[in-house]
């Protein structure tokens, strides 16, 4: 999946590996695993072990951020599979230092929903998060997911109970989802130093069910 500022490839080890790593090490105090069920990585080869047990799966389906020198500076995964419900949800995001906060990580963003929804043609998209994790729930928001509920003790993670958050996007939503973020991410919407003008969870938010007058449990057809 080939953008502007980044593009994204299956997860490698032989490729990928060595690059992941030195990004994340930019993080010395391992914020950006804090709640993951793994890392951080004390050393590539540990790091590598884990990259050998997940690259190449069907489920979870594993993805390398390039930045755009080409590094790989990020993981994100395609998990919870489920073409006859037409339901897919995008998880694992362990984002190295210098992709946080970047116009390449919401592009990342902008490209897997494109595939999930124009090419794949599924119905919905879910996100879910610890609900203590409130840099993910409002990134969650940012891009337009809708909050559903939290599910409590829902999994135990790192030996404590985790509430999970759920929020979700449909395919009747996506359309004017993907105009918001084409909008967000034309260059015309960045000034000479590289400030947005428009932010984008300004127009997700006008995308919201409720911001449309669009209700739920409406009869739908697939096929």
């Amino acid at each position: 999946m080939e953008g502007r500022w980044c593009r994204l490839e299956p997860l490698d080890v032989v490729r990928h590996a060595d690059e992941l790593y030195r990004a994340n090490s930019a993080d010395t105090q391992g914020r950006m695993w804090t709640y993951l069920p793994y890392g951080p990585f004390d050393s590539l080869g540990l790091y590598r072990a884990w990259l050998d047990e997940v690259a190449g799966r069907e489920d979870p389906m594993f993805f390398a951020i390039l930045d755009e020198q080409g590094r790989a500076v990020g993981v994100v995964a395609l998990q919870r599979i489920d073409p006859v419900a037409g339901s897919i949800e995008v998880g694992h995001l362990a984002f190295s230092p210098s992709l946080q906060a970047t116009t390449a990580a919401t592009e990342a963003m902008a490209l897997l929903m494109r595939l999930i929804f124009e090419e794949l043609g599924y119905r919905r998209c879910e996100w879910k998060c610890d609900s203590l994790n409130a840099a993910s729930r409002r990134a969650a928001q940012r891009f337009g997911f809708v909050y559903e509920g939290t599910f409590r003790q829902a999994v135990v993670v790192r030996g404590r109970n985790r509430d999970t958050a759920w929020f979700s996007i449909t395919d009747a939503e996506w359309p004017a989802l993907a105009a918001s973020y084409e909008r967000w991410l034309d260059p015309k919407n960045f000034d000479a130093e590289g400030q947005q003008r428009l932010a984008l969870s300004m127009l997700t938010k006008e995308c919201a069910p409720e911001a449309r007058g669009l209700g739920h449990g409406e009869e739908v057809t697939i096929g």
